[in-house]
């Protein structure tokens, strides 16, 4: 209360002194100019009074000249004239004005000796006169004194109703100031903190989740950021100190953040963390004027970037936003998260010749479908491979500057952009700890072969000293092939591979996701969404929800998912205008051909389905193309009976491992592709033959049919696998494995 008597009372005198120095200046001007309204006039009175009288004096006609006084007294606001000798002797005087002439005689007589003025004011009490004198002569040229008298007393009239209307004025200011400030505190102010001082208290007991409320006006918007950031970080401490607590009941340990920060710090001694990836964890986009921070899809970010939250570090990678130069400093580097600052972002500039030739063409129509068995054709340009070893040297000289003054650096290079990166760095740098993490699967020998380049990129992989992939199927093709390709020596007990005095050790880590993130997300929404309000929202209406979530890929089973639709559709046609396939679609590769013909395929296929099932208010696949946020994304997965991940080759779907963590109600069917790398680990999903469009249909007529026990059963395994097994396990597998590793001398590979 003592603030907001502070305000009011500051905002008070604030008005009061504005208005009382505004009316000063407003007095002081009118005085001034009825002051000289009032000379003026006297003035004009003058000039014709001498003139009438002039005759009078020439003559000495005294009597004359004291009629013309008494009557000019009658003129308007003049009291009365006098006419002086030159010696100071009265000639004439009004009768008006004879007592004031004689109470002030020593004054006059002063005035009249002092010559001709434009007007002397004179206070007696409250009255105020104005004595005008002009001087006159005879006709023989004696001169004479005309003084005329005027009441002034109404100008201080004036000038107090001016000083009234001002202090009447200040005084309703001061009552509505006083009333909106009031108003506006207890609104803006004094409603939200005491709404946000409820919140956190209930909070702080366990009754409130980690999302703020909305509170009033936008004041406190900042604050309420934070303090949602606060509370959620609040609540994940505890469900993890929780988790800690059970778990060390039952004799069990759990990856947490917070352990993955002390573990990395203990193994990797206090050195940061290095990362090396095509794609980053977070891209600058604009939005009109506005700069926005997005996350890109795609499961290699939905990975990594808890582990680097957790231990520090730098990422380095291909800035590919429209803005994300924008916002970096002078060596292309920014902090991330933006909510939470935990690790360093370094950008690096590519042509758009060097993102056709790397990542387009080499990448992603070369290695990407050689190592897919989808039956796309890969295809290989010289260009390509010219532009993909530029852009991997381009890389390795950034890492090498990150790197220059630590000792013994410890770098995690993503994927089959950076095929030739392990070598480039470990012969500049044979002190650094390098692993690779292969997220795509590693073909057979012979699928391998068709490369023009596969020497190269071999060797260029076996300059790191570890060489991750998700399954040991594909560490045991990765061996074949190196079998194949190079002279060396392979030791297939302890699956390493020694090229010329150095040891590259080949270990299966199968990946996870951030078991927390997706129950955080569903946690965020509050209630578990609708179905039905979701589906209105739409303007359909369904019974059965099924749910697919995919980049746009020739290789991730979307044509085979939308035919599976169609024939479960004809086979159990109880169920048409009661299932729904809900299919979120992230554009993806749009410049590479083969994309835009598997994305026209698709969405022929989707339209001619539901022309073929046409209904009103219902139809059997939604095709929902556009990046998705996470949140959105965990709302579709609450709310599907089942999930359908139906890759045609995949190194492990991390979307599988995403819904079983949103699912926490135990309840949902995952049907899971043979050929996706999660099949491995997850065996209480329907496993599926993504060619076998009869198989996949049956699959979804049994998810939905399936007894409730059994979906409980099944996804409650499913769950506490993947809480176990989560990504900071991954991270502490992967980095423990490369620090046990002895540092050979390396012999540069000459690539």
């Amino acid at each position: 209360m003592r603030i907001t008597l502070r305000l009011i009372v500051s905002l008070i005198a604030a008005v009061v002194l504005v208005a009382m120095v505004s009316a000063y200046f407003n007095v002081r001007q009118e005085r001034e100019k009825l002051y000289s309204e009032t000379r003026g006039h006297m003035a004009v009175l003058a000039e014709s009074f001498k003139e009438t009288v002039r005759s009078s004096l020439a003559g000495k006609n005294y009597a004359a000249l004291q009629k013309l006084a008494d009557k000019f007294q009658y003129q308007k606001q003049i009291e009365g004239v006098a006419i002086y000798s030159v010696e100071g002797r009265q000639l004439a005087t009004s009768s008006a004005i004879r007592g004031f002439l004689l109470l002030n005689k020593d004054k006059i007589s002063a005035l009249v000796a002092g010559g001709d003025n434009t007007g002397e004011l004179y206070r007696s009490g409250e009255k105020v006169t104005m004595i005008y004198s002009l001087s006159s002569a005879t006709g023989d040229g004696e001169p004479a004194r005309i003084v005329l008298f005027t009441d002034v007393s109404y100008v201080d009239y004036e000038l107090f109703r001016i000083w009234k209307r001002t202090l009447l004025r200040v005084l309703a200011q001061m009552v509505l100031i006083a009333a909106v400030t009031l108003f506006v505190i207890r609104w803006h102010i004094v409603d939200p903190v005491t709404q946000l001082a409820d919140w956190m208290k209930k909070l702080r007991v366990g009754e409130a989740s980690g999302h703020m409320p909305h509170l009033k006006g936008d004041i406190f918007a900042p604050i309420a950021k934070e303090a949602t950031t606060l509370a959620t970080n609040l609540q994940a401490a505890r469900r993890a100190a929780q988790n800690e607590a059970r778990l060390r009941q039952n004799g069990e340990s759990l990856w947490t953040p917070e352990r993955l920060k002390e573990h990395i710090k203990i193994k990797m001694e206090g050195r940061p963390l290095f990362v090396v990836s095509n794609r980053e964890p977070y891209m600058h986009i604009k939005e009109g004027k506005d700069i926005k921070t997005i996350v890109p899809a795609g499961g290699l970010v939905t990975a990594l970037d808890p582990i680097m939250r957790a231990a520090g570090g730098t990422w380095v990678a291909h800035g590919s936003g429209e803005a994300d130069f924008e916002v970096t400093d002078a060596d292309n580097r920014i902090k991330v998260p933006p909510e939470e600052p935990a690790y360093t972002l370094r950008r690096i500039p590519l042509s758009k010749e060097e993102e056709d030739g790397y990542y387009y063409g080499f990448s992603n129509e070369g290695i990407w479908p050689l190592c897919h068995i989808a039956h796309v054709r890969p295809t290989f340009r010289k260009e390509d491979w010219k532009l993909y070893y530029d852009v991997n040297k381009k890389f390795a000289e950034t890492v090498l500057e990150e790197i220059a003054d630590v000792k013994e650096p410890c770098i995690l290079i993503q994927d089959y952009h950076f095929t030739l990166l392990p070598s480039m760095i470990k012969s500049v740098r044979p002190d650094a700890r390098v692993a690779v993490f292969w997220h795509i699967p590693w073909p057979n020998p012979e699928t391998f072969g068709i490369c023009p380049w596969q020497k190269e990129l071999v060797m260029g992989l076996l300059g790191a000293d570890l060489i991750g992939f998700h399954t040991q199927f594909f560490c045991n093709n990765f061996l074949d092939t190196v079998d194949r390709t190079l002279e060396s020596r392979i030791n297939w007990e302890h699956f390493s591979v020694q090229k010329e005095g150095h040891i590259t050790m080949v270990k299966p880590f199968p990946i996870s996701v951030d078991f927390q993130q997706p129950d955080k997300e569903a946690k965020a929404l509050g209630e578990k969404p609708d179905a039905k309000v979701v589906l209105k929202e739409m303007g359909l209406k369904a019974d059965y929800i099924g749910v697919g979530v995919d980049r746009i890929d020739y290789t991730k089973g979307m044509l085979e998912r939308v035919k599976a639709v169609e024939r479960f559709l004809e086979k159990y046609p109880e169920y048409q205008g009661k299932f729904t396939l809900m299919q979120l679609g992230a554009p993806s590769r749009t410049h590479i051909p083969q994309y835009h013909r598997f994305l026209a395929e698709l969405h022929a296929e989707v339209d001619r389905i539901n022309w073929r099932f046409k209904a009103k208010d219902w139809k059997a696949i939604v095709f929902l193309e556009k990046h998705h946020d996470h949140k959105t994304i965990t709302k579709f997965y609450k709310i599907a009976d089942t999930c359908l991940v139906t890759s045609l080759h995949d190194g492990m779907n991390l979307v599988a491992k995403e819904f079983v963590a949103a699912r926490d109600d135990n309840s949902g069917v995952l049907i899971l592709s043979r050929f996706a790398g999660a099949s491995r680990e997850m065996k209480d999903a329907l496993i599926v033959n993504p060619y076998d469009i009869e198989q996949m249909a049956d699959a979804i007529y049994y998810s939905l049919t399936m007894p409730k026990t059994e979906v409980i059963e099944r996804m409650t395994r499913m769950r506490q696998d993947l809480h176990e097994n989560n990504i900071y396990k991954w991270a502490a597998n992967l980095t423990e494995e490369l620090m046990k590793l002895r540092m050979d001398a390396f012999k540069p590979t000459g690539v």
